[in-house]
């Protein structure tokens, strides 16, 4: 067999480092950061421990490895919603099925856990500063308020109104991380009634 050439070699590197970012998406989610061990990652990943740490040092660098990526890419997701078709409650539901599907909420549900769990690394606290919740209501707000202009959204505060539905998004990502079959999973147009004009509901 011929040995394999540079570039067949970095791409080997990458799909094992996505590989283990794919696998402690999953620990790192249930578990938070204390519970989470190296043995689960790896165990998770199908390699071993030894492989592991040649991509990274420690459990907190791979924690924050992965906060930072999910913070990238939930701030890109939220700046999304701008771009995406229909009306702004249209929009916002559209965003909330991205959140709570399979595969957008480990990346939220990693940034719940960096909020809530003890134990982060200080960096972590330094990225949760720069990406706060605030962040988010703020990028979320023009839309809400064009929601409400529109008459498609509850005349409330629409700060209000987006820490209420960020809330209870956390929440579903929560149970849905500790795999609980007790609790039905919502469909987004429910969570829509949480936000939604109570006059347009039925109509």
């Amino acid at each position: 067999m011929a040995p394999l050439n540079d570039e067949q070699l970095h791409q080997i590197r990458d799909e094992r480092r996505e590989q283990i970012k794919a696998a402690a998406f999953q620990v790192f989610a249930r578990k938070g950061i204390i519970s989470a061990k190296m043995s689960m990652i790896a165990e998770t990943a199908g390699i071993s421990n030894g492989l592991l740490y040649h991509y990274f040092k420690s459990k907190d660098e791979l924690f924050t490895s992965l906060v930072q990526e999910a913070m990238v890419e939930s701030e890109a997701t939220m700046r999304s919603v701008y771009a995406m078709p229909g009306t702004p409650i249209e929009k916002i539901r559209t965003l909330t099925e991205g959140m709570i599907d399979e595969s957008g909420a480990p990346y939220f549900m990693l940034i719940h856990q960096a909020r809530t769990s003890d134990g982060v690394p200080e960096k972590v606290k330094q990225l949760l500063e720069q990406y706060s919740m605030d962040t988010y209501m703020d990028m979320l707000l023009p839309l809400f308020q064009e929601g409400q202009h529109a008459g498609e959204i509850a005349a409330d505060d629409p700060r209000e109104l987006i820490a209420c539905y960020l809330s209870v998004l956390s929440g579903i990502m929560v149970i849905n991380s500790n795999g609980n079959d007790d609790y039905r999973h919502p469909k987004a147009d429910m969570l829509m009634r949480l936000i939604a004009n109570p006059e347009t509901i039925n109509k």
